[in-house]
């Protein structure tokens, strides 16, 4: 079964390598129109043995096994997905693409390319769609729109935990492949709509599609070097309310389509999204507007980059209108702040998640109150609902294997000599898909060691797959037979 999905998987791939082969051909960009036909004729290669490699396999799709296949998907997809790049010589080292293709899949935005407007049309696009495909999950679309069957009616619940974010996963209708459709027409929706909005505020139609796969998947590939600095501020403007848009748990948009308004006013986790992200606007407005000459004439412009910023960074977008690298202190910690925070779990947004920290919040309260009255028993509840204590567990689970990782990996990535500032941003901007440090990682990551980016690749992924596939992945046992 799992050869069969991937076989599906790399399908779907070589799918999508269409029209930036026809974009390259269109533009007389024939290097890189080879890149993408010989990236094609790989992935339908490889699609075809993994097909007829599973023909026989087991049918039995069991939790472990979706663990493993997510894993492994994102994994040959990301390892196939870099060779239009790599062959086609617009990034010459095979590393340096894959770091990118992992960034563009795991929705994270940090790139290696000094000159992002020296690339073709149709790298440009690649890197892109990427962060539409990456955003909602490409299992999730397989599922969507690919009847993939299975011996067990659970299998693919057991794909969508794997690979959804958040602390859990849920249906929005009885059946989760139409649970599953019901989220990209969502995603197709808010899209097209983003996409609209950009052409009318004058923004060309190649930049505006690439804008609305970036803006969608929370990605902020950007075409141009200055990201969206050159843009004017309506799209900036744009841009910012569909950043939070996308950052929304996408159940709350089905429940305004059933008319369920209040449900949604009483989510727990939209109010604190919603919250953080207001109170995060106005102090950092101020901090520009008090501290930073360019805003000291204008508290409207210093309230509008402010916005933009905190919508990138919370969302884990990576858009930027201006370098925060200039920012003072206070500001630059708050972003800090609001990259481990993240989005709306179910979201295409990264980081812990907005979901998580209620959570953590609410487990820390009802431990201290257990203190003082040993005897009580307290249940956690969320938006008027009673939290499973094995998804509390998780939490605790995930909060433990999360910063275990970013320590070490902090600690691997400072074999370069970079200062601590961009190595921790670095690992703290790619473990939870967000796209620019601080320092020497501000502008991009070609200043890393070749083992530093490997490291950084294994956060992207570990960080987009909400860590325990990537874990289970790499552990010998969960290899062994039962």
């Amino acid at each position: 079964m799992m050869g069969r999905i991937n076989a599906l998987i790399l399908a779907a791939e070589a799918v999508f390598m269409i029209p930036p082969l026809v974009l390259a051909l269109v533009d007389g960009v024939y290097g890189t129109f080879r890149g993408f036909l010989y990236g094609i004729l790989i992935l339908l290669a490889v699609s075809g043995v993994l097909f007829l490699l599973s023909r026989g396999a087991q049918k039995g799709f069991y939790a472990r096994e979706g663990l493993i296949c997510v894993g492994v998907c994102w994994v040959i997809m990301s390892l196939l997905g870099c060779l239009p790049f790599w062959l086609s010589g617009e990034i010459p080292h095979y590393v340096d693409a894959l770091f990118e293709m992992v960034s563009g899949f795991t929705t994270t935005g940090a790139t290696i390319v000094g000159d992002v407007e020296a690339l073709s049309r149709a790298a440009l696009y690649w890197r892109s769609f990427s962060h539409w495909v990456g955003g909602m999950g490409v299992l999730v679309f397989l599922l969507a729109v690919i009847p993939v069957g299975g011996q067990n009616k659970g299998f693919t619940m057991h794909l969508m935990r794997a690979e959804s974010p958040g602390p859990d996963v849920g249906k929005l209708v009885p059946k989760m492949r139409q649970t599953a459709a019901v989220l990209y027409l969502t995603y197709v929706a808010l899209t097209l709509l983003n996409f609209v909005f950009l052409l009318f505020g004058g923004m060309p139609v190649f930049d505006a599609v690439c804008t609305a796969f970036g803006t969608a998947g929370t990605g902020g590939f950007g075409i141009k070097n200055d990201s969206m600095a050159s843009y004017s501020p309506y799209l900036q403007g744009v841009c910012t309310v569909f950043m939070l848009l996308f950052g929304v748990n996408f159940s709350c948009y089905y429940l305004l389509l059933l008319r369920k308004v209040r449900s949604v006013l009483r989510d727990e986790e939209l109010r604190l999204y919603l919250g953080v992200v207001a109170t995060s606007t106005l102090l950092i407005a101020v901090n520009l507007w008090r501290s930073v000459a360019q805003f000291a004439g204008s508290f409207g412009t210093a309230l509008h980059h402010a916005a933009f910023q905190v919508s990138s960074i919370i969302t884990t977008t990576g858009f930027s209108t201006a370098s925060i690298n200039d920012w003072p202190a206070f500001s630059q910690a708050i972003l800090l702040g609001l990259m481990v925070i993240g989005a709306c779990a179910g979201s295409t947004g990264g980081g812990i998640k907005c979901a998580r920290v209620l959570l953590l919040c609410k487990g820390l309260h009802r431990n201290l109150a257990q203190l003082i009255r040993p005897r009580e028993v307290r249940l956690i509840r969320v938006s008027g609902k009673t939290v499973d204590e094995k998804v509390m567990a998780n939490t605790n689970a995930y909060l433990c294997a999360y910063v275990v990782i970013l320590l070490v990996s902090t600690v691997v990535v400072s074999l370069d000599g970079l200062s601590f500032l961009a190595n921790f941003s670095a690992v703290l901007s790619c473990f939870n898909n967000i796209g620019p440090g601080f320092a020497e990682a501000a502008s991009n990551f070609s200043c890393f060691g070749p083992l530093s980016k490997v490291v950084l690749i294994l956060d992207m992924l570990a960080g987009r797959l909400e860590i325990f596939p990537i874990l289970v992945l790499l552990s010998p046992s969960v290899w062994q037979s039962r």
